[in-house]
């Protein structure tokens, strides 16, 4: 299989891969003009800003010390990776976030742009570019404060080379937020045979299970690439009611947030923390 993109310039790491999975693209550009029915496909990833906005909203709130009224997240840079149609730019850029969004598929990119251009305000915050994260490492260099990959990890090529290019275009200190699905029987049997197969709610073949992250695995690798992984949230959709919440459980869906260490930590700690740091969190993060 042809990669999707070929790379010429030196990175700051060697990769031979791509995150980019060509076979992933042509399944969402069938879909690249239903983004913003919702009541279409894409009618529970709508639904889920009920829940991933504010917690983005709020840890970011936590963290900080300067509060904007009707604008609070004013002042931060944010990469939406895998953005889409703007599901999820749109309401960061609202609450006044400099949201930049990116996506390899040029239609998702031109239906986020069309959207985006009915609101003055959002059109002033936000930047929509058709491309991978690696394109645009080289220029990005330690730019934004925020990155959201949202329902992106597991569709990625390369998850470990997805979560290296993050770190590199992340400030020291910067935040990450991921949420994704994890590779249980149970995410087998709702988030494939029944959301898929049965009820439709979202189109078939739209997951592979084989491409689903636990949640260990994700820790693991962020923690080896200089994250600190704050929290593991438990996530469920309602098929009946068409909402999301909040549980205890990381058996279907999770929601992390991570912290890029800062440059000064960053010498001081070797790649991979102690084994017993990882345990303790798992443990403690309602892994399923």
């Amino acid at each position: 299989q042809l990669s999707l993109f070929r790379f010429t310039v030196k990175r700051p790491f060697s990769t031979s891969h791509s995150t980019v999975d060509s076979k992933e693209m042509k399944k969402f550009q069938l879909l690249a003009h239903k983004w913003w029915d919702e009541e279409g496909e894409y009618a529970a990833l709508h639904s889920m800003n009920d829940i991933r906005v504010p917690f983005i909203r709020d840890t970011l709130l936590s963290m900080s010390s300067n509060y904007h009224l009707g604008n609070p997240l004013s002042g931060i840079k944010i990469l939406d990776v895998g953005c889409g149609g703007g599901l999820l730019s749109e309401p960061l850029g609202r609450l006044g976030a400099s949201v930049t969004g990116i996506d390899p598929v040029e239609d998702n990119i031109r239906t986020a742009d069309r959207h985006k251009s009915f609101d003055p305000v959002l059109a002033k915050r936000i930047q929509y570019k058709s491309s991978s994260l690696e394109e645009i490492v080289e220029e990005s260099m330690e730019t934004f404060d925020v990155i959201v990959a949202s329902e992106v990890v597991e569709h990625v090529a390369d998850l470990e080379t997805f979560i290296k290019c993050c770190s590199q275009v992340l400030k020291p200190e910067g935040s990450l937020f991921i949420t994704t699905i994890n590779k249980t029987q149970l995410s087998y049997v709702l988030g494939i045979v029944v959301a898929e197969k049965i009820m439709g709610i979202v189109p078939e073949g739209t997951h592979e299970w084989e491409k689903f992250v636990p949640p260990e695995e994700l820790e693991r690798l962020l923690e080896s690439n200089g994250f600190s992984v704050k929290t593991v949230n438990g996530m469920l959709y309602n098929p009946l009611s068409g909402s999301w919440g909040w549980m205890e459980s990381t058996s279907l869906n999770y929601a992390v947030h991570a912290v890029k260490s800062g440059a000064h930590a960053r010498s001081h700690t070797t790649d991979t923390p102690p084994e017993t740091d990882i345990q303790q969190r798992s443990a403690t993060a309602g892994t399923a």
